[in-house]
């Protein structure tokens, strides 16, 4: 957790409010394998990471609300019982998303006002919306003594962004943010959202995030495209979802799906068995076949659910011909965003080195590089 945006949020509120803040820290999120197999009832593998939002919170005397997004310098005044999504709203919509879904559980909450930073890199594919609700709900939760769960609170960040940002998101986002685990990561259900924590012991190794900085138009089209095709084949195979199909039932209804369609399921149904193997291998501290299950789920991301993109492949063919990253992948919705990779410790300065001239060259612009730990989910930080 970065301290300095704790004090810089803290020290705005003050200066802006006149009031000493409830402060919260709320994680971003990695993901070390189980891509796309969530909106399928599967299994991911999640943890929450030492880069997110920080939030200062504490109940207004005047008789309106204000939030004030600190690295935008952008501030909005608003009334509780007038909410609704602003047509042009980026940010704005997941605090008021989170505020009407906590309403309309019958919760009775007071003004009050926000002050919020983050530390994610933008674009990255590490949930930086899942930490802005989580710690907006967790702030309100804590400052009007609502009684409510963690599970409870998740599933209202869930509905703000489905209702109010209109991103129909499955649960892993939310979940992981606010229910990491310093040094751990969940496997997690998402049909039971029910998560097993797993020590993280990486040895002599760490992780390193390669963000291409780009973000293909695609994406939002291919989601939605990937999504039926996965739900229409579970109806055929007359299951609830693909979580609940082998390969072998898949191969009954071959003739009866297009060869496209027929590979995004078969590789949900591998991704699947590679986050349960993957838990196996962190068990057994078995990093080998860690990093293999790695670079197969990138191999299927690829050329099965077709999501990766030209930037993602080539870092992914640096990693595998380094000889010091034992695993990568793509990670998140795809079409840009960050590989994960799981790389020798002391070898980040060579790979960037081997990286980022190649990367500059081929595509016009640069790749950034982060290093992430594994941390604690949402809470309040004592001051």
């Amino acid at each position: 957790m970065n301290t300095q945006l704790i004090k810089d949020v803290k020290d705005v509120y003050v200066e802006t409010f006149e009031q000493t803040p409830i402060l919260i820290f709320s994680p971003g999120r990695i993901n070390i394998i189980g891509e796309h197999t969530d909106y399928n009832d599967g299994f991911v593998f999640p943890a929450a990471v030492d880069k997110g939002i920080a939030a200062a919170i504490q109940k207004s005397d005047s008789n309106i609300c204000t939030a004030y997004a600190l690295d935008m310098d952008s501030k909005i005044e608003f009334e509780l019982d007038k909410l609704k999504p602003l047509k042009q709203g980026s940010w704005e919509n997941y605090v008021f998303g989170v505020i009407a879904e906590i309403q309309n559980r019958n919760k009775v909450i007071g003004n009050f006002n926000i002050v919020f930073k983050g530390d994610i890199p933008g674009g990255a594919g590490m949930s930086s919306s899942a930490a802005l609700e989580n710690s907006v709900v967790y702030g309100i939760n804590e400052l009007f003594d609502l009684g409510l769960t963690k599970e409870e609170m998740i599933f209202i960040s869930q509905k703000a962004e489905h209702n109010y940002v209109g991103v129909n998101c499955g649960i892993m986002d939310q979940y992981a943010s606010m229910f990491g685990i310093k040094d751990h990561a969940l496997l997690l259900d998402c049909r039971t959202i029910k998560a097993k924590p797993f020590k993280i012991d990486f040895k002599d190794h760490e992780l390193l995030l390669i963000n291409t900085n780009v973000k293909h138009s695609l994406s939002d089209s291919a989601y939605n495209d990937r999504r039926s095709a996965c739900e229409n084949i579970a109806k055929l195979l007359k299951v609830t979802a693909l979580r609940d199909a082998t390969e072998d039932d898949l191969a009954t209804i071959k003739d009866e799906v297009t060869p496209e369609n027929y590979q995004k399921a078969l590789y949900v149904i591998q991704e699947n068995n590679r986050a349960r193997q993957a838990s196996k291998a962190m068990e057994e501290v078995d990093l080998a076949t860690l990093g293999n299950l790695i670079y197969g789920s990138h191999e299927g991301l690829s050329k099965q659910y077709k999501v990766s993109c030209e930037e993602l492949d080539f870092l992914v063919g640096k990693a595998k011909a380094s000889g010091y990253v034992i695993g990568a992948r793509m990670m998140g919705g795809g079409f840009g965003g960050c590989t994960i990779n799981l790389i020798e410790k002391g070898k980040a300065e060579d790979f960037k080195a081997l990286v980022s001239e190649p990367y500059k060259d081929r595509f016009g612009k640069a790749c950034s590089f982060y290093s992430v730990a594994l941390s604690d989910g949402t809470h309040v930080v004592k001051q």
